[in-house]
């Protein structure tokens, strides 16, 4: 009785992990990317190199304990190759200026599994130098805009950037049909706000928000974005003609940012 009670208060034991999980979210257009990771540091430690703790050249977990595991909710394009919606385990090959990155469904959380099935996926990425010291390993997204970005692996002074596309034009698209079939004037703003800002089409995007701006209580925002895109579309007239609507509406709703904004398109 008395090991059995000894043994149970030893697996209630909770200390702190040396490399303790992290779960990172980010959501790229209509598609959520979560990577779940652990996160060793350096310690004072040489992490790569021919001396270090992961030797160039040989397979690297990305991470410590358990395999790291990437969700996709939708399907993505790295490097332009399709991922299907799914999660995937992700293996590295650490070299002096390129890495290769490998990509496999995921099955299991040792990561050992994996070393001798084939990926489905291979990268090879170049080695940027980080000016600032990464003490502990970081997975984080930068770079992101409507329809991509880039995953950063960082740690020393080392970092590779993996590009993630989404290509959702289509099922996009679809939704604005279907939001345009009785839409507000904010349904055509934010279509119109999409179209310009991944430049997918300029001309489409004037129509939906000239459907806005046509309210007698369109606010300053919405006139703003037609004049944004009349300007890209070349019709510098007509864009300094309704800037000068917006500027007065900026300048009544106290907002500085959009009065500089229609400043710029009237005196470029």
């Amino acid at each position: 009785m008395a090991l059995f009670v000894a043994l149970s208060s030893y697996t209630q034991l909770r200390l702190p992990a040396q490399s303790p999980n992290c779960i990172v979210s980010q959501n790229i257009g209509l598609t959520n990317i979560k990577i779940e990771y652990s996160r060793p540091s350096a310690r004072g430690r040489v992490i790569f190199g021919e001396n270090g703790l992961l030797p160039m050249n040989e397979v690297w977990r990305v991470g410590a304990n358990n395999a790291t595991k990437v969700t996709f909710s939708n399907t993505v394009f790295i490097d332009n190759k399709p991922l299907n919606k799914g999660s995937y385990a992700i293996l590295a090959i650490p070299g002096l200026k390129m890495w290769e990155l490998q990509w496999y469904p995921y099955v299991s959380r040792d990561w050992n599994k994996y070393v001798e099935m084939e990926p489905i996926l291979k990268l090879q990425l170049p080695v940027i130098q980080n000016e600032t010291y990464i003490e502990t390993l970081d997975l984080c997204f930068q770079e992101i805009s409507m329809n991509g970005g880039s995953l950063w692996l960082s740690w020393e002074r080392t970092l590779v950037k993996i590009p993630i596309q989404v290509k959702e034009d289509e099922q996009i698209q679809k939704n604005i049909d279907n939001a345009l079939s009785g839409p507000s004037i904010f349904d055509y703003y934010r279509s119109a706000l999409y179209l310009h800002e991944t430049q997918t089409s300029l001309d489409v995007a004037l129509d939906y928000i000239q459907q806005a701006t046509k309210a007698a209580d369109a606010p300053f925002f919405m006139v703003t974005r037609e004049a944004l895109i009349l300007k890209d579309l070349g019709e510098i007239k007509q864009a300094k003609m309704v800037a000068k609507k917006a500027l007065k509406l900026s300048q009544k709703a106290g907002n500085k940012d959009f009065v500089r904004m229609n400043l710029d398109i009237i005196n470029p």
